[in-house]
């Protein structure tokens, strides 16, 4: 395993099955997607809070898991529509940070609401990309 700037090291995989394909596609086509769902759950789980269902009626609690899920399904849009930035790859608690937690002067008018952000913003132009592929098509 190589990674930049460092020695090269050893990184050994283990994997103990019975199917009869080769390691490498057992590796890559089954045991790689599996550890990719597991860290979908965790995101849901640590940077959406899908368990937090501290109320004692059970539709309630309900009702926070399908805001919860909703939120999330809207944060993959948000990755999708930011493919070609660097931010594709975010987790959704920096997608959270840096794209929706904001400050920045609204300015209402008859036909459109105007958003201006800080000049000091680092993710500038992401948050511009990401505005014109979110918008709504004119015609």
């Amino acid at each position: 395993m190589r990674a930049a700037n460092k020695e090269p090291k050893d990184n050994p995989r283990f994997v103990v099955t019975n199917l009869r394909q080769s390691p490498q596609w057992i590796y890559e086509k089954v045991y790689c997607p599996r550890g990719d769902v597991e860290n979908r759950i965790k995101e849901l789980h640590d940077g959406m809070q899908i368990g937090r269902t501290s109320c004692s009626n059970f539709w309630a609690n309900t009702f926070r898991v399908i805001l919860t899920a909703a939120a999330y399904v809207l944060m993959q849009e948000m990755r999708l529509h930011l493919a070609p930035t660097r931010h594709a790859r975010a987790q959704v608690s920096t997608l959270r940070e840096r794209f929706l937690k904001l400050g920045a002067q609204v300015v209402v008018s008859v036909r459109r609401i105007v958003l201006h952000l800080p000049r000091s913003f680092p993710d500038r132009d992401s948050f511009h990309h990401l505005a014109l592929r979110l918008a709504t098509p004119t015609g």
